[in-house]
């Protein structure tokens, strides 16, 4: 039975820490973050894997199989209070070898005449850029099994590239977004793992592997908390478009131009002709008029 622990302080059981990579230290240093929790999970047994490998004619990688006999699947969760509602942000899972079911085999493509995900594929070759590797097929060129539905966001996904029997060799991870497009993520479980954790599980922290990237709220969470990953500068290159700051020198600016000018500069120069022409003019009148006058 799966068993959900009271929230960590300190992470105080070894083997936690060792799951979690250490983060949970890390979080609890950080502003606001409450409420961390992790549903132990008790390891697979060996036989629930070959059973699995034996149901879907595929053979699971090695760090896949050492994943599951430690723990069959993989659920943390952290929350921010502010002020005085607590709202959950983070989110780390893995799905349990009993739910790692392939993605066609969704019950909402199983009615009568309804389209199914192959009539999505087309004949039209991809890939132009040769560094790029080959995206995944909906229909039998490959296999694709869910490993987290991602809150609803898309789904990280573990796709054998050259459909059954499929080959340990042959996996790879990759993202599908809700627009049903693929991202690559990485070569192994392992990497993806890592991944996971180092993005401490903040929201649509996968969109930060795709061409858009993550949306404006989102990298407001971001910025707030950053991930512990090589792939920081993709969510701060644009960092100053995003975040909203309060510059008082430009919002009282337009008030400033309204009170410096008193508009004295060009009065004096009139003021000054009131002065020294009076006196200079009535002079030379006076003076001008009395040789006309004599």
């Amino acid at each position: 039975m799966d068993e959900k622990s009271p929230p960590l302080l300190g992470c105080s059981k070894p083997h936690l820490e060792k799951l979690t990579l250490g983060i949970t230290r890390i979080l609890e240093s950080s502003p606001g973050v409450s409420e961390m929790t992790i549903i132990e999970k008790t390891p697979a047994e060996r036989h629930m894997i070959s059973s699995w490998e034996q149901k879907n004619n595929c053979m699971l990688p090695e760090d896949v199989k050492n994943f599951y006999l430690m723990t069959n699947g993989f659920h943390m969760t952290w929350s921010v209070k502010l002020d005085d509602s607590t709202i959950p942000l983070g989110s780390m899972a893995i799905n349990s070898i009993s739910r790692l079911t392939q993605l066609n085999q969704s019950s909402m493509y199983s009615l009568p005449n309804a389209p199914t995900l192959a009539d999505l594929e087309d004949d039209t070759e991809e890939g132009t850029l040769e560094e790029l590797p080959a995206k995944p097929h909906f229909d039998s060129r490959s296999v694709i099994f869910e490993l987290d539905s991602c809150n609803g966001n898309g789904k990280v996904c573990l796709v054998y590239k050259n459909g059954k029997p499929g080959l340990a060799q042959d996996t790879e991870i990759w993202f599908l977004d809700r627009a049903l497009y693929w991202h690559f993520l990485t070569d192994t479980f392992t990497a993806y793992y890592r991944l996971l954790i180092t993005h401490l599980g903040l929201p649509q922290w996968q969109y930060a592997f795709t061409s858009y990237g993550i949306s404006p709220q989102a990298k407001q969470w971001f910025n707030m908390y950053k991930p512990i990953t090589y792939n920081t500068n993709l969510l701060t290159e644009e960092a100053d478009s995003f975040v909203n700051k309060l510059d008082p020198s430009k919002v009282f600016k337009s008030k400033n131009k309204v009170l410096t000018p008193k508009k004295k500069g060009p009065v004096q120069p009139a003021g000054s002709q009131k002065g020294p022409p009076g006196s200079s003019t009535s002079k030379p009148t006076s003076g001008s008029g009395n040789p006309v006058r004599k």
